[in-house]
């Protein structure tokens, strides 16, 4: 395990960082070799052979440390936050302040405060941003976790080129929920799915079988994936093969395409609000949704059930995107082993029993998949068995790109009947070939 030098070399050291850092982050006409190397030597500066930070095992937090703590605004953090805090400072005397910064906006909050020293030293993060923010030299590695802790599929979506960086602290795919009021059982295959959806269809009366995010490539991937698609080759790992227009994927967005006449509306005409609210006032059946829509659900009175995609008619399962929330420490701290003694706190059983008690968000540890209150729970069971059938987002900073690329491809798709498939998904994928993420 790697600790950190102390004294006047650590200063050295620190002010080295910074200086790289700021100038990493502004010279956007670096090659991606250079930029490899810049890490490369930067995780090298960074740690040393074992030495004084360490005190049994445990790492010894600086003299004077004070840390902010960025999380989500979902439902239930903030209390678990604040709690934990409590907990922390009990235990090492380090006072943690909280600020709302969910894990989407954190990367591009970083830019600005991080250099101004306003950042948290530990931030919430997405998984498929940690390319991003490892290329920009904004997180430190990961060495103080065990990782045989952690759910394989966690642990490979906080990691780069083989070094764990985030601290799992929650793990999400989206399956199928639906409204036990309205349908006994949930249908195995999609042709049944349709059937279902089609007699319970009533555009005037604003009432539909099946809904979801249309244009929102995070839940249509389901689809690609299914059909044998893919975003990038090598696990996700490799920018410059691109499954994303292939065969496949055409094949795909065709049948994606025939869901229309189920959900007979315009991209423009369906939102999350519209579709929860829909599902609340019970006029929607099933909801392609994620854990974080559950609690809403319960609290509303509704009685739901969560199970895995239906086949599709290939007779394969759709296989979701898994997206792990995760811990990152922040690079301009002035306190690494602090900051990565509160991700390790916030990261441990206990802690992410009760982060789940308060949240719902499913824990990546393997010594919480037994506990009976998430095992027991049908729910969780539903999203459980989706999770068997997804895999991590990809991780590298070319993922970003293929976001909206995707979105722009998948709406003029789904609005437009005329547009011919393989002909926008050649364009996506140019779009993306063509982004800043391939000219750095």
């Amino acid at each position: 395990m790697y600790v950190r030098k102390t004294g006047w070399l650590k200063k050295m050291l620190a002010l080295m960082l910074a200086i790289s850092v700021t100038v990493l982050a502004a010279a956007c006409t670096k090659t991606a070799d250079n930029q490899k190397t810049v890490n490369d030597q930067q995780k090298q500066d960074l740690h040393v052979t074992p030495g004084g930070n360490e005190n049994n095992g445990e790492l010894v937090p600086e003299p004077g440390a004070t840390l902010k703590l960025w999380d989500s605004d979902d439902e239930g953090v903030k209390e678990w936050a604040q709690e934990m805090i409590e907990k922390f400072t009990e235990k090492y005397g380090i006072e943690v302040t909280f600020d709302t910064v969910s894990h989407t906006d954190a990367p591009g909050k970083l830019q600005t405060d991080g250099p101004a020293k306003l950042a948290a030293d530990v931030f919430i993060l997405a998984s498929d941003h940690l390319g991003e923010m490892y290329q920009q030299g904004f997180i430190y590695p990961n060495d103080v976790s065990d990782t045989s802790e952690f759910m394989e599929s966690s642990v490979e979506a906080c990691s780069i080129d083989g070094q764990l960086y985030g601290f799992p602290a929650a793990i999400e795919t989206p399956a199928l929920v639906y409204n036990k009021s309205l349908v006994k059982e949930p249908p195995k295959t999609f042709e049944e799915l349709v059937k279902i959806s089609r007699e319970f269809l009533d555009k005037d009366k604003n009432q539909y079988g099946f809904m979801m995010e249309v244009w929102n490539f995070y839940y249509v991937y389901a689809f690609i994936s299914g059909y044998g698609g893919y975003v990038f080759g090598n696990n996700g790992t490799n920018p410059f093969d691109i499954g994303l227009n292939s065969d496949a994927a055409v094949e795909a967005i065709n049948y994606y395409r025939t869901l229309k006449d189920i959900i007979p509306l315009q991209r423009e005409d369906i939102s999350y609000d519209i579709k929860s609210g829909l599902f609340l006032e019970g006029k929607l059946i099933f909801d392609f949704n994620g854990p974080w829509a559950i609690k809403a659900y319960q609290d509303a009175g509704l009685d739901i059930g969560v199970a895995p995609l239906p086949l599709l008619p290939n007779g394969e399962r759709p296989i979701t995107f898994s997206g792990v929330r995760t811990y990152c420490i922040n690079t301009y701290t002035d306190y690494p082993n602090a900051a990565k003694l509160l991700a390790q706190f916030l990261t441990s059983k206990e802690a992410l029993l009760r982060r789940y008690e308060l949240t719902n968000q499913l824990p990546p540890r393997n010594d919480l998949l037994n506990e009976p209150e998430i095992k027991d729970n049908p729910v969780n069971s539903g999203f459980l068995e989706q999770a068997v059938y997804s895999q991590a987002m990809p991780s590298i900073p070319h993922m970003q790109a293929v976001w909206s690329n995707m979105e722009t491809a998948i709406t003029e798709l789904w609005n437009n009947p005329n547009a011919d498939v393989k002909t926008e998904l050649d364009r996506a994928v140019s779009n993306i070939k063509e982004s800043d993420f391939y000219k750095n």
